[in-house]
């Protein structure tokens, strides 16, 4: 585990990576920039103490939680149909077209630079890494602990053709053995395509409002993003992470509507509002990246993720479920609310709740909204 403390921090951006991250867009003064300015993000003393000594006593389940265990028959076959497995927190396997993509891939004990502290999963993960089907490509959306773990790299590091990131995040990756011409790292609008058994799939990188880095020295010093999924006759939307954001708008102006949209819900506070959704702004990132509303019916499925697998935030593990279902219900949005380890696709998935019932915040005890929206993108945030 000792090996483990200075390859997990991996590695900064140089060279032909560092000239073309300097000629980005969302990159001045040595680092990236979100277009609305970031206010708050969590890093205050106070909010880091609190986190460690306060917030709600229901954080954890008493047990693991309810979780599907799967096998490797179990994906045996390409499905026709669009098909997204949810692994937990934000680890998801997509197939679409005959295409499978790992977005987000952990399957570590704990999501931190050290083997020996930080909060440690909820339920073991519910398939087995060596159980995992052939890949096309694991997808990446920004390189903090939670959605880039280093032991899961290296094992997958030699089975997989491609890793598609954005602009940076290579460099995390070369160093823990990826080859560089398995490496392609896009910025926000840049696309490529995903090919497997004759079929294509499109892949957007999209905008999202949040920050990087797995270090002291290293912040903002590579992109984050969500990802669109566009394919012969169904698009699905991974938001990534991110705090609400106007530029969700434009992507559904741009690629949308989506069939399924697969977005963060957990892991919000308002001392962090503008790193994150939570569930009621999640609902309007739903709302926005589907483009205008038809016959006054929002398109689409969502599929909440981002909770129920790690303790990184002072609610409760099962409020943003909760909340999530009332801000659906007051927004009309259809859920998908599976278990971890099931499988769903966009035209049938349960909604039904699954975790236990325990006490919880509503929205009005404790508003979450990012700040610098326009009173449009305010008034698409559901209020139960």
């Amino acid at each position: 585990m000792s090996l483990w403390l200075p390859q997990a921090f991996g590695a900064k951006p140089s060279g032909a990576r560092l000239a073309r991250i300097e000629r980005s867009p969302q990159y001045r003064n040595g680092r990236f920039h979100n277009p609305l300015a970031r206010r708050s993000d969590g890093a205050s003393l106070a909010t880091i103490w609190e986190f460690f000594t306060g917030g709600s006593p229901h954080r954890r389940p008493k047990a693991p939680p309810p979780h599907l265990r799967r096998t490797a028959s179990d994906f045996a076959d390409r499905p026709e149909a669009p098909r997204v497995t949810w692994f937990g927190h934000a680890s998801l396997l997509v197939e679409i077209d005959g295409v499978r993509i790992l977005i987000d891939p952990v399957w570590g004990e704990r999501p931190s630079p050290f083997g020996w502290v930080g909060t440690r999963r909820f339920h073991e993960p519910p398939l087995a890494l060596d159980d995992l089907p052939p890949l096309d490509a694991v997808l990446l959306s920004h390189d903090h602990y939670d959605h880039l773990d280093l032991p899961t790299v290296r094992a997958l590091a030699g089975r997989v053709p491609r890793w598609i990131t954005p602009l940076g995040v290579g460099a995390h990756l070369e160093r823990w053995g990826v080859a560089a011409d398995r490496i392609d790292e896009f910025d926000w609008w840049d696309e490529t395509t995903v090919e497997a058994e004759g079929a294509a799939v499109r892949l957007v990188c999209t905008p999202s409002r949040h920050f990087s880095g797995r270090g002291l020295r290293d912040r903002d010093a590579t992109l984050w993003s969500g990802w669109a999924f566009v394919g012969a006759e169904q698009r699905l939307w991974y938001a990534g992470d991110s705090a609400l954001t106007p530029q969700f708008l434009e992507v559904g102006e741009r690629l949308g509507p989506f069939d399924l949209t697969m977005i963060e819900v957990g892991a919000y506070n308002a001392s962090w509002s503008d790193v994150h959704l939570g569930p009621e702004q999640a609902v309007a990132a739903h709302r926005m990246a589907q483009g205008p509303a038809v016959d006054g019916r929002i398109p689409g499925r969502m599929l909440p993720i981002h909770w129920g697998t790690f303790d990184l935030a002072l609610h409760g593990w099962t409020e943003p479920a909760e909340r999530v279902l009332a801000a659906s219900r007051a927004a009309g949005v259809a859920l998908a609310l599976p278990r971890p380890g099931e499988s769903i696709t966009p035209e049938s998935a349960p909604d039904e709740r699954w975790w236990p019932e325990v006490a919880w915040e509503s929205a009005a005890d404790a508003p979450a909204i990012s700040t610098g929206l326009d009173p449009e993108v305010l008034e698409l945030v559901p209020r139960p």
